[in-house]
């Protein structure tokens, strides 16, 4: 029997770092984001569907990510059909990551894990955070985005407050080591409620 973890967290949040501190400790971690990578990779099960509605997003076999932006920033309703299209592609890649590993504990890293309803299949949820003023920081040292874009993507993401009170395991990243420790503690109280379940 194994143990479903979502793991989710605001853009910032320092939510990949601690996936891989899960995935040091031998947990199997499915990401979110790098599965949508695939779906959009030449050959990718995204790619024919999204070249039948938006034809000038495909090329060379693959979904181009910089065009489907800017279709969607033109057009709302881009984003409502391409979600169509994804999200249950993206459940069936993550079903199948569940049928084909043997780790006990499996991390489903899911930025939006509320807001699509995956925590629904989750047996726990842990939720990253970090205080607003580093989370910023962080982003926009990065040097990807702008202030306008960070602002975007964050009013599109559930409240981080609003994430932790849905959440059974708060982590909180403010140092690698620090979080390192709250990992630890998190796996020896799934360890023991895998004992007594």
């Amino acid at each position: 029997m194994s143990f479903a973890l979502g793991l989710t967290g605001n853009i910032g949040m320092g939510k990949s770092t601690t996936a891989r501190l899960f995935a040091e400790a031998g947990c199997a971690v499915w990401d979110a984001d790098a599965a949508v990578h695939r779906l959009y990779e030449a050959g990718g099960a995204a790619v024919l569907p999204i070249r039948a509605l938006f034809p000038q997003a495909t090329e060379a076999g693959f979904v181009d990510r910089s065009i489907l932006k800017s279709l969607i920033s033109k057009d709302k309703s881009v984003l409502t059909a391409i979600v169509n299209i994804v999200h249950p592609l993206v459940h069936a890649d993550r079903n199948a990551f569940r049928q084909a590993v043997t780790e006990k504990i499996l991390v489903f890293d899911i930025p939006l894990l509320f807001e699509t309803g995956a925590a629904d299949e989750m047996d726990a949820v842990a939720c990253v955070y970090v205080d607003a003023e580093v989370q910023r920081a962080r982003v926009l040292d990065r040097g990807t985005m702008s202030e306008e874009q960070f602002e975007q993507i964050l009013a599109k993401q559930m409240p981080i407050a609003q994430k932790l009170a849905q959440s059974d395991y708060r982590i909180e990243t403010d140092t690698l080591e620090h979080a390192r420790r709250q990992v630890t503690t998190v796996l020896e109280d799934i360890e023991r409620r895998m004992q007594h379940a």
